[in-house]
């Protein structure tokens, strides 16, 4: 190591941006600057913040926290800088500890800080990552001068806890908004499912306002056009971002517009989108998103073709991918397809079914009127992941097909499980009339009155 002081700080902070994410190498770092001392004031308060800042901003930021306190035997508060203190505090908003954070902001002004934006900027961001919005918000009207990224903060911190309209309400008086200020905004419509005034605020960002979307952009507003199913918007997104160069750039737009087209109605674009993508650079989210959209749409040879071509190209399946061909097989009744690929997967991947599985196979095997398999498949679910789902499904099932001693013994199992829901009573009372029981139709509604079980109300549009 060269000994010119200057020299040697290059070095070590080439080191430490080369091995940021490697906490022994980082606590090496730390260690020997605690052994070896640097006289030079400038030189050292460099490499503590590049130390603090590695800490803070990895995955490791109550080291950052534990250096700072320790530093403080060594140096007054006064001797670090607004670096010190902004990656401090985002250490105290990455860790969630308020505490901390405020101890930091009542420091920070006690120094001098008061008035420096990034540092207050970073305190907005603390509260906010911590839910005080009250307190973020009283820190940002404090501010004498602020930045874009100082409002973009507060806007997606707002959005972030659902408080939309504050949201709105200070994107409105924005003195000036850029891509990152519109895209927040679009983001929390469609959190809170607002999915019109998402694609409204996508209208006026590019027609009105001009404003370029970047890639982030695009993948908040395609839940929003999804959720309204509107094709013709996802064509134009999706020829947006072809003439950006987005989609080539990004493969999570291309897996977000294999989704969108499915959900739209539009198989056929959905498979093109998928098919124009170069083998290298699909990845389990591709694959998934296409057999999603083939079970979405019955197509359930399709979707068993595009695993069996998955599979081929060397990509793991996991439990998403697993339920969707299991979906695909229930709704288009390929049910010993379904049966013998949910015994392939659990056999050859080592994947353990959840509720999700189960309760497909057994609405695969209800469809069918296959009633004891069903039954003995949910009686085999282990019981830390068992649930009155998976009954209620077979009981439909029953309701369905007629199976009036089946429906009796799952109603019992049911009621071992949750007494006071009265759908279960009033669809095994349709059973009992559905075979001429009138008499036990009558006692299972007037039990259900007894237990005081409610049935929750359907609502209607008109």
């Amino acid at each position: 190591m060269s000994r010119d002081p200057k020299t040697s700080c290059h070095y070590i902070l080439s080191l430490l941006h080369r091995h940021q994410h490697r906490r022994r190498t980082i606590q090496q770092f730390h260690s020997h600057f605690l052994v070896h001392k640097i006289e030079n004031s400038n030189i050292i308060l460099t490499v503590w913040n590049s130390i603090i800042k590695y800490y803070s901003l990895g995955s490791f930021p109550h080291e950052a926290i534990f250096l700072f306190k320790h530093l403080m035997y060594q140096f007054k508060p006064v001797f670090f800088d607004s670096f010190t203190y902004s990656y401090l505090i985002k250490a105290s908003a990455n860790l969630k500890r308020p505490r901390i954070g405020n101890q930091l902001h009542c420091l920070s002004i006690k120094v001098g800080f008061d008035y420096h934006v990034y540092v207050q900027t970073a305190v907005v961001n603390m509260y906010v990552e911590c839910g005080s919005l009250v307190e973020a918000k009283k820190v940002f009207d404090e501010m004498s001068e602020r930045n874009l990224v100082t409002w973009n903060v507060l806007i997606t911190g707002f959005c972030k806890w659902g408080e939309i309209d504050f949201a709105r309400a200070v994107f409105d008086v924005m003195p000036e908004k850029n891509v990152v200020s519109w895209t927040g905004l679009i983001d929390g419509y469609t959190r809170m499912n607002q999915f019109n005034e998402a694609l409204a605020l996508f209208r006026r960002m590019v027609v009105l306002e001009g404003i370029k979307p970047t890639e982030v952009t695009l993948l908040a507003i395609y839940p929003a056009i999804w959720n309204i199913r509107c094709l013709e918007f996802c064509q134009m997104v999706h020829a947006y971002g072809e003439k950006s160069g987005l989609n080539a750039f990004d493969i999570r737009v291309m897996n977000c517009l294999i989704d969108g087209y499915a959900k739209c109605g539009s198989i056929d674009c959905a498979q093109r989108v998928f098919e124009d993508i170069l083998d290298e650079r699909r990845n389990l989210v591709s694959w998934t998103s296409m057999i999603s959209g083939f079970a979405m749409h019955g197509m359930a040879k399709e979707a068993s073709y595009c695993y069996k071509r998955m599979e081929d190209a060397g990509v793991k399946p996991n439990r998403i991918t697993f339920l969707s061909v299991l979906n695909a097989c229930s709704h288009s009744g390929l049910v010993d397809e379904g049966l013998d690929f949910f015994r392939k997967i659990v056999d050859k991947s080592g994947i353990a079914p959840d509720i999700k599985h189960y309760g497909s196979l057994i609405d695969m095997l209800g469809r069918a009127g296959r009633l004891e398999e069903a039954e003995k498949i949910a009686l085999e679910i282990p019981v830390e992941i068992g649930n009155v789902v998976v009954w209620r499904t077979l009981l439909g099932a029953c309701s369905f097909h007629g199976n009036v001693e089946m429906g009796e013994r799952i109603i019992n199992k049911i009621m071992e499980l949750e007494k006071e829901y009265g759908g279960d009573y009033v669809l095994l009372s349709n059973i009992f009339a559905g075979a001429g029981r009138y008499v036990d139709s009558e006692r299972m509604r007037s039990l259900m009155d007894k237990r005081n079980a409610s049935k929750v109300p359907g609502l209607s549009l008109l």
